[in-house]
């Protein structure tokens, strides 16, 4: 497959990324990466060092966006460590409790969530209550999940370059170069 089809010109993102978006990197980068991920699926496991390995390479070039899409069916831990991530984000911490859910992502049971939440030293009574009694952030994922579902999204991970789709090989060369070939046009 050639660089040039490993964008899509069909699949578009249809949510523009905004306010509500977890996003890492100037929002004025040339290039804007979102991901629709699920923190137990294996693929977006071997994704999350290729991603850290495209934020070293680009530094302040490119902007990453993190969007929930937890594939329940396949992944009972899935919804449960999205809320996980969504409670961190309450105290500023998103980004610490995501890449400490893919860095242990065979230790997802609520045990494991709330030891990621004391080991970030979140307010735990607050996450008890948002995580495991009021499920407070499902609706916010929810909104992600369907946004994805509206730009096409059908598995995880899913890419988007600078609004289109990304259809090429997963690895980070293969990312590198059709972001190349984004900021070329």
């Amino acid at each position: 497959m050639s660089d040039r089809t490993a964008i899509s010109d069909t699949s578009v993102l249809r949510r523009s990324v905004d306010k509500t978006d977890h996003t890492q990197g100037p929002s004025d980068s040339p290039v804007t990466v979102v991901q629709y991920g699920d923190y137990e699926c294996p693929y977006c496991g071997q994704a999350y060092p290729m991603i850290k390995g495209l934020q070293d390479r680009l530094g302040s070039q490119l902007q990453f966006v993190f969007r929930n899409f937890p594939l329940k069916q396949m992944h009972p831990h899935a919804l449960r460590a999205a809320e996980a991530a969504e409670a961190a984000d309450t105290e500023g911490k998103f980004w610490e409790m995501h890449d400490l859910l893919y860095e242990h992502q065979n230790a997802l049971e609520d045990d494991d969530l709330r030891e990621y939440a004391e080991k970030l030293e979140l307010d735990t009574n607050e996450f008890e209550r948002d995580v495991f009694e009021e499920h407070r952030y499902q609706q916010r994922i929810g909104e992600d999940f369907k946004d994805g579902i509206h730009s096409g999204v059908n598995g995880t991970p899913t890419f988007f370059i600078n609004g289109n789709r990304y259809d090429g090989p997963l690895t980070e060369d293969g990312l590198f170069s059709a972001i190349e070939e984004s900021m070329a046009e």
